[in-house]
This record gives structure tokens, sequence and C-alpha cells, in this order.
């Protein structure tokens, strides 16, 4: 329960401060409207629970399968309104965010797009209902930022079956999926290569990660496995490791809307919180040192929001690559680290508390900061683009 002290920013307008909405046409404003009228009536109210408990909100999953969340890959929407969806659930909470996100970006991205027609047809009509959850099984306990030369987890034909074995970690929604889409190295030619494994399967064990000081929503897993599974369960688009570049890039370009999400959020508790907190007789607003930082939050906010238009105007006009994507992955993600460490400070003590949310924010923000490639590892990247040099090893 959300106490009587804490702020209410879904009661201040929203600020849309690049008026980034103008680029949707009227249906898809209104839809972008509607959803966000859920998000922040009926879904933020709720969350501080379930954050410090590290469960997931089950029972929220089918207000979002009602707004089409499960399916925006699928829906014909357009590219900005799926981004600016991203955006407003981060805007909200950001476990919510990469549950949604990895959902369509990678898990139903990866089957409609690299799976067979079988394969689709088990498993496209659920994901969209948000009657399965997928879980992207790819790093692992060795191998994060090396993975694509360092996976160790195998697959060995036998006969008429494929034998995978191994371990992954910090697999998202590992314990809640009911499909896992595992990434393993073929025994036979050295390719990595993805499988479709219902997590039932017998041999697919996972253990939830608990502890974190982020993202604490989103159950991830270390995941092991020793699964024997049909032929058929190869993604036949999925025969090597460069089949899936162009989605993890995708997904990367995803994680920078994540950042102007969250900051949309930072704002919002921050403009609400300096206008209601009094101290010395006013209002925390009439302070110059909180308006400076209410205005360097929303700098922030606008940097990373027009950084990440541009990336999508390059991505719209098929002149995106890798370096754009990892520079607006690492530094929306890196200011929104800065926004969220100016408004926790303006909020004093209560800035400690999760019914706050700010302190909420800035757990969460650590875990984007970090995944879909470290804030390093994308720098090395952009280096890499400008110099020519790479200096991974």
């Amino acid at each position: 329960m959300t106490s009587p002290a804490t702020p209410s920013p879904s009661a201040l307008p929203h600020v849309d401060l690049l008026r980034l909405r103008d680029g949707l046409d009227e249906a898809e404003r209104a839809r972008l409207e509607a959803i966000e009228e859920h998000l922040q009536t009926q879904v933020r109210p709720r969350l501080a629970p379930y954050w410090d408990a590290e469960e997931f909100p089950f029972d929220l999953l089918p207000g979002l399968a009602g707004l089409g969340l499960g399916r925006l890959l699928t829906d014909g929407s357009s590219a900005l309104f799926q981004h600016l969806v991203h955006a407003e659930i981060a805007r909200v909470d950001l476990s919510l965010s990469a549950l949604v996100g990895i959902h369509n970006e990678l898990n139903l991205g990866m089957i409609v797009q690299l799976g067979s027609d079988e394969q689709k047809a088990r498993w496209q009509g659920p994901l969209e209902r948000f009657e399965a959850i997928g879980a992207f099984c790819l790093t692992e306990p060795e191998h994060g930022s090396d993975i694509a030369g360092g996976l160790e987890t195998t697959a060995t034909r036998e006969g008429d079956e494929w034998v995978i074995r191994g371990a992954k970690r910090w697999i998202g929604a590992g314990t809640i999926a009911q499909v896992a889409l595992v990434w393993a190295r073929d025994t036979a030619d050295g390719e990595i290569k993805g499988f479709v494994v219902p997590t039932d399967t017998p041999g697919y064990e996972a253990t939830k990660i608990a502890g974190k000081m982020g993202l604490r929503i989103m159950q991830n897993a270390d995941i092991t496995l020793d699964v024997r599974l049909p032929l058929d369960a190869q993604l036949p688009g999925a025969a090597t490791f460069d089949a899936t570049r162009d989605l993890l890039r995708d997904s990367r370009m995803w994680v920078g809307w994540q950042g102007v999400g969250v900051q949309m959020g930072l704002l919002d508790v921050l403009r609400a919180y300096a206008l209601e907190r009094r101290q010395f007789g006013r209002p925390l607003a009439k302070f110059q040192m909180i308006q400076s930082q209410i205005a360097e939050v929303a700098g922030n906010l606008a940097a990373a929001s027009g950084m990440m238009m541009q990336v999508h105007r390059l991505n719209e006009a098929g002149t995106m690559d890798m370096m754009h994507a990892a520079m607006g992955k690492a530094t929306s993600t890196r200011l929104a680290r800065s926004s969220a460490a100016l408004a926790r400070d303006a909020f004093g003590g209560n800035g400690l508390l999760s019914e706050y949310e700010v302190s909420r924010m800035m757990g969460d923000i650590e875990a984007i900061y970090s995944y879909e490639g470290s804030y390093g590892i994308n720098a090395l990247i952009v280096g890499r683009a400008l110099t020519g040099v790479s200096a991974f090893v």
C-alpha cells in the first residue's frame, strides 16, 4: 500500500519536453494516452509492495494484455509509437518495462522472424496475449560481455534429438516463463544456434536471483539445462549467431528509450515532491537549489529524448548501425543515472524510502546501465567505430 505521505505525480500534467508525441497520428496518440492513463492510475500506485518483496505482479498482466502490450511488435503500430510506449512503461517501472520490452523485442520477435511455421503457430498467439511469457537465455555465469566468443552451453545432436547442456544467468522472467529461447553452441560445427525450450521440459531448472538492488520486480534467474528436444526445436532462422545481431542491436536501442522513460518518471516525482513538501515555511519548489536540480533533470531528459529520436530516424531510414544503438543506450542510461542522483538528493532522507519511488528508480537504473551491454562495452563499440581500433582485448 502506498503511504499517504507519498506525492502523487500522476496528478500533475505530463510534460512532453520535446513534443515527441507530435510525431504520432491521432489514433496512435489516443492509444498512447490510454496506455499512460492505465499505467498511472492502475499500475503505478500498486507497485511498491511488489518491489519491496521482490515479487512479480501477475494480477497486472491481464490489464497490460488488454492494452495490447504483449503484441507491440506485431500489431502494425509505428516504431515511434512502440518507442514511446516503452518509455511510458519505464516511466512507471523499469521491471515491467524490461518484461514488455524483452518479451516483444527478443522473445516474440525471435519466434516471429526466425521461427518455423509450427513454432509460430504454437507460441505467437499465447505470447501476444500474455498467456505465455518468454525468457531469453543467452548470458551465462562466466560469460556476459564476451558471450559471442565464450558461450559454453552445448547442443549435441543425438539421432532425432538435440541434447542441450549448460547454465545461464541473469535470465529475465526465467522462473515464470512458459517458453525459453536458449542459445547453445553446436558441438558439430561450433556455431551458436537458437532453440525453443518449453520450461516444463525435464531438465530445465530455474532459480530466482534474490537480493538485487534494482529490477526487483523482474524475476531474474539462474538456469541449468540438461534437456532433450526434438530436432524441430531449433529456430530455423538462427543457425548462426549472426542471425540475432539486428534484433540485439534493436534491443539495445530500446534500452535507450528505457533511459528516456525512467527520466520522465524522475521528473514526475521530483516536481510533485518539490511542490508538496514544505521546509522553512514554504514549498521546496521555492528554493533555488531545488529548481536548479529540476532544471538539470529536465535537461538530461531532453538530451536523452532528442538523441533517441534521432537514432529512431536513422533506424527508419535504414542507416542506423550498432554504433548508434550503443551510443544511445550508453548515453541515455548515463544521463538517467545522473538524474536519479539529483532527484534523490532533493528528496533528502525520504529519498531513501521505496514508498517515494525515487530510490526504486535509482536502483533500477543501475540495472539498465549494466544490461544489454554494460556502459563500458557500449563505449568501446562507439570508440571502435570512431577510431577503427578495437580496444576490447
